[in-house]
């Protein structure tokens, strides 16, 4: 007993200190123990490394998969263009709505730490599994023989596409954990650390790209000169040096604790406020319900200040009278508190901003499908070296990796200079400028395809199924644009739906940016469906035909583009009505 009282006053004491003069950490961080940690010994730079290293191997795993998976399917499983790009669209638009699933486990059970532990697991099976189902020859079908290409069977579609779903949920507890495990690493109360936070961001992307430029450039190549088994076997490969990684850094993290379901939470806002919906609300907010403790009454979040906006929900912190004469206080489902509220209200604020990156990623699911389906249709060749379509997704790469440290080291003083922002631009400008670039994209891509056309016109090659004799260099513009605007736009995104949203809910929050880019994929599937569908009426071989030199691929780019620039109009709109997060 004495022992434990003593352990119990040292605790206390070091918390006193931790308000006196910062060793430890003012955001209820603790350590895998749930301990409260010393700063100088944990998290900041220190911690990053090992969730860095382990972002950029998974990256690599997955991207060994995602850039050239429509090759796969066109080459090895003899699809056709449009079912092939409607395939890899519509797993990469699972692999980001799985993080819904992985967001709430860990927020309201797990914690980011365990989640990410093992999700990473059910990741490694699915890719040893698409590596049997590439190696065994039983499980593929075989060769063309001629003009004729023997389609897969049930079985082999079925283990085929089991391995690309385990990948797909184990994303699911990955992609929404480690940006935000790894911004949990810097102090939130700490101005300095705060900065820092900032460039973890830019520096997490990079190393999501270094991953993906190994992935476009040797892996690919790996691929289609080596074999899929020896090219679907590294990415595996490095998916184990991923989970590696992660557990080596394990002393060094800091934890957040998790909050409780907050799909229960708002839940009980939604049933509090139409219980209440005949109170009236006081103009007085300080009479609304919350605790009086410094905390508030959700495990590992700060008090969240009140907003004056949707006013129907403050009904569910209104005190009735029969509370107050029974002083009874502790239904949820009843009466909750401001920070309860407040943390409805931030999603609902936050939905048409997030709605504008739906168009965006349908932009970015092009790299993978359309963008690889135009190149095969040009030369490829330098001398006598052939380079696969899938690789100039590596200029894309590329841009990523060097836009980065300029934002990062030259943009970002100057833009502080400026704006006065310790950042440089808000994350709401900074998703803007990404925005305008998407448009220019796809207007990018739609002026190489007309040239490419006009070629094949020329040439007579028009029915003929054969590359167009004009160089695939010159799609490095729109790959190089679509590299820039990633940077703005999906940093971007990173930064805001960490920094807006309500403490416990950091992951669902980043679970939802990822979900733009799921939804954004399915609209890709969706406009293809429905293009196809109207364009080849009668006969015709419609916009996307298999043939691509008789179809017209540069009006799907204008589609494209013309969709973006409506999107980045509304966008303006709602960034400039958008209030931000106030927290205690």
């Amino acid at each position: 007993m004495g022992s434990q009282g003593e352990e119990r006053a040292l605790l206390e004491e070091g918390l006193l200190q931790d308000e006196g003069n910062g060793l430890y950490t003012g955001d209820g961080s603790v350590d895998i123990h749930g301990k409260p940690v010393l700063k100088r010994n944990t998290g900041n730079w220190k911690a990053c490394p090992f969730i860095l290293g382990t972002e950029c191997c998974e990256r690599l795993a997955y991207y060994g998969i995602a850039t050239n998976l429509v090759t796969y399917l066109t080459k090895k499983l003899h699809e056709g263009n449009v079912s092939a790009a409607r395939n890899v669209t519509t797993w990469s638009g699972t692999c980001y709505l799985t993080p819904l699933i992985g967001a709430i486990l860990a927020d309201a059970y797990w914690g980011r730490y365990w989640t990410i532990a093992v999700f990473s697991t059910i990741y490694f099976i699915g890719m040893c599994t698409l590596t049997l189902s590439a190696s065994v020859p039983a499980l593929k079908p075989p060769e063309c023989f001629g003009s004729e290409c023997p389609s897969a069977t049930p079985a082999q579609y079925a283990v085929f596409f089991f391995g690309l779903y385990m990948i797909a949920l184990g994303t699911g507890g990955i992609k929404p954990c480690v940006s935000s495990f790894g911004a949990d690493q810097f102090d939130d109360t700490d101005p300095g650390e705060r900065v820092k936070k900032g460039s973890f961001f830019n520096w997490f992307y990079f190393s999501i790209n270094i991953g993906a430029l190994i992935s476009s450039s040797f892996l690919v190549w790996i691929q289609e000169n080596a074999g899929w088994g020896i090219g679907f076997g590294i990415p595996a490969l490095f998916m184990g040096l991923a989970i590696a990684s992660f557990f080596a850094g394990t002393s060094l993290y800091r934890f957040q604790k998790p909050g409780g379901s907050p799909v229960t939470r708002m839940s009980q806002v939604l049933v509090a406020s139409c219980r209440k919906w005949n109170q009236e609300v006081p103009k007085d907010s300080t009479l609304l319900f919350e605790t009086q403790d410094k905390s508030s009454a959700i495990e590992g979040s700060r008090k969240l200040e009140h907003s004056d906006e949707l006013e129907c929900l403050d009904k569910a912190a209104v005190i009735t009278d029969s509370e107050t004469n029974s002083g009874d206080f502790s239904n949820p489902w009843r009466l909750c508190t401001v920070t309860q509220v407040e943390e409805l209200k931030i999603l609902i604020r936050m939905f048409p901003i997030w709605a504008t990156g739906i168009v965006f990623a349908a932009v970015y699911a092009q790299m993978s499908t359309m963008f690889v389906e135009q190149g095969t249709m040009m030369d490829t060749s330098i001398g006598s070296f052939t380079i696969p379509p899938a690789s100039l997704s590596t200029f894309d790469v590329i841009s990523v990796i060097f836009w980065v440290p300029v934002y990062d080291t030259v943009i970002v003083p100057i833009a502080r200079k400026f704006t006065g922002k310790e950042r440089g631009f808000s994350e709401l400008q900074r998703m803007g400028i990404g925005l305008f670039l998407s448009v220019l994209c796809m207007s990018a891509a739609a002026v190489v395809e007309i040239n490419r056309l006009q070629l094949a016109k020329e040439l007579d090659l028009v029915d003929k199924p054969v590359a167009v004799p004009i160089s695939i260099f010159w799609q490095v513009p729109q790959y190089f644009l679509l590299g820039a605007a990633e940077i703005f736009t999906f940093i971007g995104q990173l930064e805001f739906f960490y920094d807006q949203s309500p403490d416990a809910m950091r992951s669902l929050c980043s679970a939802l940016s990822l979900l733009t880019t799921s939804l954004g994929n399915y609209l890709s599937s969706f406009i293809l469906t429905v293009v196809t569908y109207f364009t080849t009426q009668g006969g015709k071989p419609g916009w996307i035909p298999d043939n691509l030199n008789e179809g017209h691929l540069d009006y799907f780019f204008w589609l494209l583009a013309g969709l973006s620039f409506l999107n980045m109009l509304a966008y303006v709109v709602c960034a400039k009505k958008y209030k931000q997060k106030l927290a205690s």
